[in-house]
């Protein structure tokens, strides 16, 4: 199994220094490699302390200098937000970088404070995500970039420097609502998960995403990539009152940071699924919601992280795990001691675990 290192330099409460949150990251990503992880994340957010990784590619040009095997993946760029010819150039530009090593992972964004700052319409974002997602693809399989769409004009646009492999089976896109799972079907990535409802409910997902998927495409997509907030300590009761304090406060910066909690999404095209979620948090509570969200993460001993990460790919299939070990203030030397603790104990026995290539059924 594929085990990766997801940086997300959060400091969404304004309580820590952004400097020192990135110090730590940074040290973090540079003892990965040697500690035996197959890949460094990171993900695209602006203006907030819920993340603060404006530049997925700039950050991954960082850590490709500092290593010389790792994978370097975008969980994600968020292609709404960006002119996508520059994307395709930034991409192949990094991959040219570091020989090869990319896994390019993109998103369409739900934050109305992002949207809204960089002056754009939020109700389009799925079709816009649609079209920028198939000219990219295709532009860095042909070396050119060229589209027509409703909301993409780009007259033909060689790419330089020139893509040098194929990104088949290394694209991916994060997904969350059946119906974002269905559209990556028929583009043809793979998918990102990204926990936020019963694991079990995302394998009927994953199951009708296959189905399609082999339906358009003619093969099994490749295998998912998780990512979960993990945190591991030797005591039980510890552990557990970590996820209690660090967990649960991710989420409830997810529900600040996204507005999760009010109607909003209920206005937006093409985001219905969310206003849904923001009658259940409503209903049930959102420190109820937080207590369903820790439960879906990988916290605990060594053993019981192994376990938990098993139970996932049992049910899901994924055939790669990355973890998030810093989020919500928490402190830098718990997440260091969490991180080693992890690599030491858990990463080489999912390592062992054998390779997943395609999402095939596994329930």
């Amino acid at each position: 199994m594929k085990v990766g290192l997801s940086c997300i330099f959060q400091n969404p409460w304004n309580n820590l220094n952004d400097f020192d949150v990135y110090q730590h990251e940074i040290k973090m990503a540079e003892q990965a490699e040697g500690l035996g992880y197959d890949s460094i994340w990171g993900v695209e957010h602006h203006f907030t302390g819920y993340t603060m990784c404006p530049d997925v590619t700039q950050w991954l040009t960082y850590v490709a200098a500092k290593t010389e095997k790792v994978q370097l993946g975008s969980m994600a760029i968020i292609l709404p937000w960006h002119d996508p010819v520059r994307v395709a150039e930034e991409i192949s530009m990094l991959d040219n970088l570091s020989n090869g090593r990319v896994i390019m992972g993109f998103g369409r964004g739900l934050a109305r404070v992002e949207f809204d700052t960089f002056r754009l319409n939020q109700s389009v974002a799925k079709e816009t995500f649609a079209e920028s997602t198939k000219m990219i693809c295709e532009g860095l399989e042909q070396g050119y970039c060229e589209m027509d769409g409703e909301h993409i004009k780009q007259p033909k646009a060689p790419i330089r420097p020139a893509p040098f492999k194929s990104f088949k089976g290394r694209s991916y896109a994060a997904s969350m609502s059946p119906d974002s799972i269905l559209m990556m079907a028929e583009l043809g990535l793979g998918l990102l998960l990204v926990p936020h409802k019963p694991w079990d409910e995302v394998a009927v997902d994953i199951g009708n995403y296959r189905d399609l998927f082999n339906k358009v495409h003619g093969a099994n997509p490749p295998a998912p990539i998780a990512a979960c907030w993990t945190y591991c300590h030797e005591d039980e009761g510890v552990a557990k009152a970590a996820a209690e304090k660090y967990i649960t406060g991710y989420w409830q910066s997810v529900i600040d940071h996204y507005e999760m909690n009010k109607d909003y999404f209920k206005q937006k095209k093409g985001y219905e699924y969310y206003g849904n979620m923001s009658d259940v948090i409503n209903d049930v509570g959102r420190d109820a919601i937080a207590d369903m969200f820790m439960d879906l993460q990988v916290w605990g001993t060594p053993e019981q992280c192994y376990e938990k990460v098993l139970n996932i790919r049992n049910k899901v299939g994924n055939g790669g795990f990355s973890g998030v070990f810093t989020y919500a203030d928490m402190p830098f030397d718990v997440a260091e001691k969490s991180y080693h603790l992890f690599s030491k104990e858990v990463l080489p026995q999912l390592k062992k675990l054998p390779a997943l290539e395609d999402a095939k059924q596994v329930a």
